[in-house]
């Protein structure tokens, strides 16, 4: 009897084994593979390739954000400064800096950002920096790192950029909001009308406008025109979004080519318009052109999957 108990017992036992197992496959592959035309949720902790944001950090961006909520401040806006905040001093508070830089934005007494007293108050140094970031004439429409820049003034302005998908996972986390684009919305058709104006401009790799391009260049250039930001590179425009079949590939999705058919090998990015057509700035020598690209099966190069990027959840509207 006592032998049957037992055995009952591990075939309970085994069979919840199952049950988890086959529940955590299925969560595991809902996340992974989104539906098309729907968003995978964000992961829990927002962070980078081989960058863990500890609590402090991450209580520093939510303060950023909280405040700029109480401010009025729109999603790119703490888009903006839980990036430069990111850039300064890697969110957290430091009582020293370039010169006499502190705090979270590494702002300088001497500035006239205020004493030191209220710049190492986290609170008090984020309202400053939302309250000129407003004083930038038309800073809603420029790229992150230039309205970035605008207020900080920083040696190496480009920097910026390279926070910007960190920062938008935090202001999602923290009660802003992004969503995957909808294909065929008025964002897509803007990103892709300035892509389309642009035919005809020389590739010059490193640029971004607005009269030469390279790959990734155009693409964020042209996302920006429709208010979403994108990152600098193509490796790194590839978390700007959710993966999505090519055969399920929609106007506006971002197709990438790798050396090694891996994220860690990509080397270039360009926009899909539908109907088997992507617009891009291929190499030097070539100017931004439109051609016919080959899905299924795939060129040589081309990556599985396209991107869908994610936009700023009033951009929807």
């Amino acid at each position: 009897m006592r032998f049957w108990i037992i055995i009952t017992t591990a075939v309970a036992l085994i069979g919840g084994v199952i049950a988890v197992v086959a529940t955590m496959t299925s969560t595991t592959v809902a996340l992974s593979t989104p539906t098309h035309g729907a968003c995978r949720p964000l992961p829990q902790l927002a962070s980078d390739p081989g960058l863990d944001l500890t609590d402090e950090q991450l209580g520093n961006a939510a303060l950023i954000i909280q405040v700029g909520h109480e401010l009025s401040i729109p999603p790119y806006g703490l888009q903006i400064a839980v990036a430069t905040a990111m850039q300064e001093s890697r969110l957290r508070n430091l009582p020293y800096g370039d010169r006499d830089s502190i705090g979270l934005f590494q702002q300088r007494p001497s500035m006239g950002w205020g004493t030191r007293e209220q710049i190492m108050d986290p609170r008090y140094s984020s309202t400053m920096f939302y309250t000129r970031l407003q004083q930038v004439p038309g800073w809603q429409d420029m790229q992150l790192w230039q309205a970035a820049q605008a207020v900080q003034r920083s040696g190496f302005p480009y920097a910026y950029q390279q926070w910007a998908q960190l920062a938008a996972e935090l202001v999602q986390r923290f009660g802003g909001g992004l969503t995957c684009v909808t294909p065929g919305g008025p964002h897509v058709e803007k990103a892709i009308h300035y892509a389309t104006e642009q035919i005809g401009d020389p590739y010059v790799w490193g640029a971004t406008g607005p009269d030469a391009y390279d790959c990734s260049g155009l693409m964020m250039a042209s996302w920006a025109a429709a208010g979403v930001q994108l990152n600098r590179t193509s490796r790194e425009q590839w978390r700007n979004g959710d993966p999505f079949p090519l055969a399920h590939a929609a106007r506006g999705d971002l197709l990438f080519w790798s050396h090694d058919g891996t994220p860690v090998g990509i080397h270039h990015v360009a926009m899909y318009l539908g109907n088997g057509t992507i617009i891009e700035a291929q190499q030097t020598g070539v100017p931004v052109h439109i051609r016919p690209i080959q899905l299924a099966p795939a060129e040589g190069g081309l990556m599985s999957q396209a991107i869908r990027v994610r936009a700023p959840i009033q951009a929807q509207a």
